[in-house]
């Protein structure tokens, strides 16, 4: 693992086990290079990660805070992370509905720039796209648009994609989730996203942008997932 991603592991389960609370000053830069142990660099980019996942905000000529997380959601073991949301396990698979997928798209390609830089890999490297609509008892609760390292798992089929990346991730791969962390934001639907879900194209709907992160602190998918009607979105946070 590297210098920084060893930094953005042990602030995120602060923040998940509370030894920094939401409002809280983390220390300064110079504060951070000595109790890490590292340059400027490093820890500059230790804060940038956690800015890009939604964990702290800074705040010019005050400091670096814990964020609110009434978008995020921070799940800190594999298991609980196999009993929450959607790419983790969806809430109609936990209360007992019939989960299927439909999957539109499964590619290789070179990912935005901005997923390429979440997933840390380099600008011309590539990663699965996958887009599915997920059904709960036949009807269609979300849009989900996808991407995964190739590194995570050179031989992902799309009938893999047919059910959960989280316990494909688990269950197959043998790796653990240590923790995801979600922002959300109200959106209208593309035209497939209306067609797929059922819905006008001015309808108000809620997207969910996910980043799942293995124990190693590696990140293994992006995902936006564009919910139906209806959607209520829960704030998690478990030990």
């Amino acid at each position: 693992m590297l210098k920084y991603q060893t930094i953005v592991m042990d602030i995120r389960h602060k923040i998940a086990d509370g030894d920094y609370s939401q409002g809280d000053r983390l220390p300064t830069i110079p504060e951070l290079c000595k109790l890490y142990d590292v340059s400027k660099i490093t820890v500059k980019r230790a804060m940038d990660e956690l800015e890009s996942i939604g964990l702290i905000a800074r705040r010019r000529g005050s400091g670096t805070y814990v964020k609110g997380i009434a978008g995020t959601s921070t799940l800190t073991s594999a298991r609980n992370a196999l009993t929450q949301g959607e790419a983790i396990l969806p809430d109609s698979e936990m209360l007992g509905s019939n989960v299927t997928r439909t999957v539109h798209e499964f590619m290789v390609v070179q990912p935005p720039s901005d997923i390429a830089q979440i997933l840390d890999i380099a600008p011309d490297a590539f990663t699965y796209y996958i887009c599915r609509t997920r059904f709960a008892d036949g009807v269609p609760d979300r849009v989900e648009h996808t991407y995964v390292p190739l590194s995570i798992s050179p031989s992902l089929r799309k009938s893999d994609m047919e059910g959960s990346l989280y316990r494909y991730i688990v269950d197959q791969l043998g790796l653990k989730v240590a923790s995801a962390h979600r922002a959300i934001a109200a959106v209208h639907p593309t035209v497939d996203e209306a067609r797929w879900l059922g819905v006008e194209l001015q309808t108000p709907l809620v997207s969910v942008r996910q980043v799942g992160y293995l124990d190693d602190g590696t990140a293994f998918e992006v995902s936006t997932c564009v919910h139906a009607p209806g959607y209520e979105f829960f704030t998690v946070s478990t030990k």
